[in-house]
């Protein structure tokens, strides 16, 4: 007997929308509903661009049902910061910070490998790399060149793997040159790059910041409304003592924390398949758990992470099926959830005077 539209929308009654946690045909998210004897055509909204286990679910539940073909399309709908009249880049539904209070804990390799993630899954994403004295996108992506403009107004992002990139080392005529540069022309081109460069419509727009708690972290802070910063950690003591301090500026000055990324968790060698925590344990939940935030995962140390970060192509990219580029997905698909979650529920929350006025601490109002 061939399925009916009544006994499939039956049966999508099973199927619950992760971000809502309701059944998906309360949520208003089934788009299109056909049904020719045994094919079933869906359209579904989702809010994250990491579409299964939802997608197996719905196949499994219309199986079930009678369907012998169905036919899934995709609405990625990613729910948007709240985006003000001044906003220099509203066309950008979510700026992401990944951040630290450490220097050399691979926040460039996360950053970068949670942008691929994302475009991947099927994201409109974009990296600026705001780390203007120590610029690793052009590395990491294996760009080099300048951005152009097409109106005289507005540079062009660089892109790369579908990717929009934006760097201070894609302006410098010499690689090896440092950036002398105080803290308000740091400043100042940040705000350009946010400005003045045409990143058209994107989901994400991830921020590589600097190690530190400084003129960048502050100025995006009182300039920028973001939706929330990943936190990057290695498991030792040492590197702990910083990123507690970065964790603590964020909550000081209002960016919402989306979750904690343990780099160089463990390492596996070859001969023995044990698994050797080389700079210990537990020190990414423990920085969770101050920073009241989920842990997103743990990245462990493989030699071919930094092998194609050096070559140009981050692992997520160059070896999909690898399993430290497993571990970068679960932490991209995560963090798309904390976004989705975030975004879904920004009717309330915290708001922060950014007025520049008297309020020069950025209390936050209820």
């Amino acid at each position: 007997m061939a399925i009916t539209v009544d006994a499939a929308v039956t049966a999508l009654d099973k199927v619950i929308a992760p971000d809502l946690d309701r059944p998906l045909t309360e949520t208003d998210r089934i788009r299109k509903l056909e049904v020719n004897e045994d094919v079933v055509s869906i359209q579904i909204e989702i809010t994250s661009p990491f579409r299964e286990p939802l997608a197996s679910n719905v196949r499994a539940a219309l199986e079930a049902a009678g369907a012998k073909e169905i036919k899934i399309t995709w609405d990625l709908q990613v729910p948007p910061r709240v985006i003000q009249e001044d906003d220099p880049s509203p066309r950008v539904k979510n700026i992401v910070l990944v951040m630290s209070g450490k220097g050399g804990v691979g926040k460039s390799t996360v950053a970068s490998n949670l942008t691929l993630a994302l475009s991947r899954a099927g994201a409109k994403v974009g990296i600026l790399d705001a780390d203007m004295y120590g610029p690793s996108v052009p590395t990491m992506f294996g760009v080099m060149g300048r951005p152009t403009s097409a109106d005289g107004q507005r540079f062009l992002p660089l892109e790369r793997f579908g990717v929009k990139l934006m760097s201070i080392g894609f302006l410098i005529e010499d690689a090896r040159s440092a950036v002398v540069w105080r803290g308000p022309m740091l400043q100042n081109a940040l705000m350009q790059f946010m400005r003045d460069v045409d990143w058209g419509d994107l989901d994400y727009l991830i921020l590589d910041l600097p190690p530190g708690t400084g003129d960048i972290a502050l100025t995006i802070s009182q300039k920028l409304r973001t939706t929330g910063a990943v936190i990057v950690t290695t498991p030792q003591e040492v590197a702990l003592q910083d990123v507690y301090k970065s964790v603590s500026m964020a909550q000081k000055v209002g960016i919402p924390l989306l979750g904690v990324v343990e780099n160089e968790s463990y390492f596996v060698c070859d001969g023995c398949s044990k698994r050797h925590e080389i700079f210990g344990s537990g020190g990414g939940q423990r920085i969770a758990e101050f920073a009241e935030a989920p842990l997103l995962g743990q990245i462990p140390i493989v030699p071919a992470v930094r092998e194609w970060g050096d070559a140009g192509t981050p692992i997520v990219q160059a070896a999909p099926e690898s399993d430290v580029a497993k571990a970068f997905n679960q932490v991209a698909e995560r963090l798309a959830s904390q976004v989705s979650a975030l975004g879904l529920s920004s009717a309330g929350g915290l708001r922060i005077d950014r007025s520049g006025g008297v309020n020069r601490r950025l209390p936050i109002m209820r």
